[in-house]
């Protein structure tokens, strides 16, 4: 099979129902990946609700995390667009926020109406294969309407990752990534 043919049957099987070659699961579209919690989350992986939320102590649920109720983070989206694909991959992490921030995203969570619509700053707390090591990066926050993740955007443009986000990846690359998390369609 000739190489383009080969790229253009990966990009048709990203963006179709795909077989893993790791975990041999059955995939709809392109897969996005996910953390857990953020990598500093000393605690086991349990989740409480979000309705829940303490900010003393550790509380961790599906968007909202309090370390010590010291440190404030949201889950958040970083994308990254694939050239040949019309969707964009994203990583579901965590990224600080200050505590002004933080009750702000809080306030519009539900409504989707923000008193103030950023960007806000923050760190990206996430391990992300061979872009971020265990230092955090520094990000853009950019909270969405309708109860949708926030998206992240890296702060250094010479930082790689945040060249891809502006320039986008080869559908190579994004099997790579997956591939680095364990799960890439079989070729």
């Amino acid at each position: 099979m000739s190489w383009f043919r080969r790229r253009k049957s990966l990009a048709e099987r990203l963006t179709g129902t795909w077989r893993c070659a790791t975990c041999d699961e059955l995939h709809v579209g392109l897969m996005a990946l996910a953390a857990f919690a953020p990598n500093p989350w000393p605690h086991a992986e349990e989740r409480e609700p979000n309705g829940a939320i303490r900010l003393d102590g550790d509380f961790l649920s599906e968007d909202f995390c309090v370390l010590g109720g010291e440190h404030f983070l949201v889950r958040a989206v970083l994308e990254i667009p694939v050239h040949g694909l019309s969707e964009k991959f994203g990583f579901g992490c965590w990224s600080t926020l200050s505590r002004e921030n933080f009750d702000k995203y809080l306030e519009g969570f539900d409504d989707g109406a923000y008193p103030d619509w950023g960007p806000w700053t923050g760190w990206l707390c996430n391990t992300l294969e061979t872009y971020i090591g265990t230092e955090p990066q520094s990000v853009y926050v950019y909270p969405q309407p309708d109860r949708q993740r926030p998206t992240l955007r890296i702060m250094d443009e010479t930082h790689p990752l945040a060249i891809d986000q502006e320039e986008g990846i080869t559908i190579d690359r994004l099997i790579e990534i997956l591939r680095f998390y364990g799960h890439a369609p079989t070729e």
